[in-house]
């Protein structure tokens, strides 16, 4: 267990000691200084933008941004729903895999688009190659849309008063150029090397240590795994995705997928920082972020290492932990911290089966996905924590009876106004989504395979996970139908587009306002004391509006355990 323990220890540290000097480099990516591979990619992206026709020296305003954002991810949805329509004459389809239905098109395509990666289909047997391939580009700009959209808030806070922002087109162009297409390429290597495969061809055919004939699915793994997990994606080239020794096959590449869907979360933070040439401010939310994720990690840690309580009475040993639906190769501690990494930063992905984890630790993975805002997704986290502050600065203001001002622009009533929706908006999702599949149970609980509070779990799961455009789930629930397909696929593009949409709008509207110097009153935003108001404010909304929830479901079944 200690050796278990030093191996998360090892994988956060050099997250931390990778994320510091990366946060820097993505600063000077998105603020045109010049890098060290200025002289690869350059080049490719001129090509690009002479191709395209499009000038990145034409700065666009928030409206714009969001104008250039939305029109392009309509052009992906269309492209998509034609791609998984087709699969079964198109080409790159040796295992004759069929066509999807409308319904599951629908929700594969608006949960790749978003960033969510929540599969209602398994992963070998319900996607051609070509189908994969697509999808592994939509795992890059997906990720890519969401760096842009970040990006638009750290120009606002750079300029002291602007209405321009930068073009989407540069961001979106060098998030995949600059960021993900190098980071892919290291950790495709990787991969490669640990035996991930990297094939068009079929199935293999292979004879098992009982002598039986079976085949087994291949394909190019090895180039899927990465942007998966560097774009914060999640998405599985096969159904069991990283629990799959295929996509994981050693503590090693357990190590490398957990730092690889860490290192970008984190190191925006920092970059933040660099960018707006406050540093002191990045390190303040990097504080507040990582309280929270050690305050979910640890706790979920020590019950899967403890095991589950009702088996214990049972008088079976449980020395290795809690081990039903994970895998021996990465243990109960790796097992449980992956379950929260892959929550907090909204990946996805899974190297254990979450529906089997002890009822409390199911509590921390939604909880995880319920605040959506510690280290969060590629862009979506610092677009998400931001909302959180600009809460908090308002109602530090109201307490002192100042005009709340964040770093030089007043916060006024159509700033609050909008940040209110947003907050209130996530859990609106997730409750009313939860409340309608339970009221309805011909069409909304009738797949589950769990009764009672753990079945309550799985409902609540499934739109917590794609509200938070997370797309993990509690795989008891059989989600391929109609209802589960249209209703999440719904969730999935407000829950992606309304945070995205909000935050920039407030950004635009406070980078047009003037700047006001700093003076002795003005409230300090860069302290552990506002950084502890952000904290506050985070867990209060997250209490009220999730706990009678949380209540009725892994709370009540940890106490049926006892």
């Amino acid at each position: 267990m200690n050796t278990e323990i030093f191996g998360i220890i090892a994988m956060f540290l050099v997250t931390l000691l990778l994320a510091i000097p990366f946060g820097r480099y993505i600063a000077k990516v998105y603020a045109g200084e010049k890098t060290f591979l200025d002289p690869v990619f350059k080049p490719v992206e001129s090509l690009i933008y002479k191709i395209s026709g499009i000038n990145p020296e034409n700065e666009m305003n928030w409206k714009q941004h969001l104008s250039a954002l939305l029109t392009i991810n309509l052009l992906w949805f269309f492209i998509s729903m034609l791609v998984l329509m087709n699969m079964s004459w198109l080409p790159l389809n040796p295992d004759g895999n069929p066509d999807m239905s409308p319904d599951l098109a629908f929700n594969t395509t608006i949960s790749f688009l978003v960033n969510c990666n929540l599969q209602h289909y398994s992963g070998e047997t319900g996607l051609s190659y070509l189908g994969q391939i697509w999808l592994m580009f939509l795992q890059f700009v997906s990720a890519a849309t969401g760096m842009a959209a970040a990006i638009v808030i750290f120009k606002a806070f750079r300029e002291k008063s602007t209405e321009k922002l930068g073009n989407f087109y540069d961001y979106f162009l060098k998030s995949s150029t600059r960021i993900f297409l190098p980071l892919s390429l290291i950790m495709g290597a990787v991969l490669l090397f640990e035996g991930v495969p990297m094939t068009f061809d079929g199935k293999d055919k292979v004879i098992t240590l009982q002598g039986n004939a079976t085949e087994v699915s291949t394909g190019p793994v090895a180039a899927f795994v990465p942007i998966k997990h560097i774009g914060t994606n999640g998405g599985g080239f096969f159904g069991a995705n990283s629990a799959h020794p295929f996509e994981n096959p050693t503590y090693f590449t357990n190590m490398v997928e957990m730092v690889s869907q860490l290192i970008i979360p984190v190191a925006m933070v920092f970059a933040f920082g660099h960018f707006i040439r406050r540093k002191k401010f990045g390190y303040m939310i990097f504080g507040v972020m990582t309280a929270g994720f050690l305050l979910l990690a640890i706790p979920t840690i020590t019950m899967e290492m403890n095991g589950n309580p009702a088996i214990s009475s049972m008088g079976i040993d449980q020395s290795l932990g809690s081990m039903e639906g994970k895998e021996i190769r990465f243990g109960s501690a790796a097992s449980g911290f992956w379950s929260i990494v892959t929550t907090v930063i909204s990946t996805g992905s899974v190297n254990s089966m979450h529906d089997s984890s002890v009822p409390l630790s199911g509590m921390t993975q939604m909880l995880a996905m319920m605040v959506n805002a510690f280290y969060g997704g590629d862009g979506a986290g610092i677009l998400n924590i931001f909302i959180y502050i600009i809460l908090a600065v308002f109602i530090s203001g109201l307490m002192v009876g100042r005009t709340p001002e964040f770093l030089g622009k007043k916060i006024e009533a159509r700033e609050m106004k909008i940040a209110m929706i947003v907050a209130l908006f996530h859990p609106f999702l997730i409750l009313a989504g939860a409340a309608i599949a339970t009221a309805f149970p011909d069409v909304g609980t009738s797949t589950l395979n769990n009764p009672g509070f753990h079945g309550f779990s799985e409902v609540l799961y499934e739109f917590t996970s794609s509200a938070a455009n997370n797309g993990s789930g509690f795989e008891g629930l059989g989600d391929n139908n109609p209802f589960w397909n249209i209703s999440t696929g719904i969730v999935l593009l407000l829950g992606r587009f309304l945070p995205i949409i909000g935050p920039i709008a407030i950004a635009g509207l406070l980078a047009q306002k003037k700047y006001i110097p700093e003076g002795e009153g003005t409230l300090k935003t860069d302290t552990s004391t506002f950084g502890l108001m952000i904290f506050a404010v985070i867990a209060i909304i997250a209490a009220l509006s999730f706990f009678p929830a949380l209540a009725l479901g892994p709370i009540a079944e940890y106490f049926s355990l006892k």
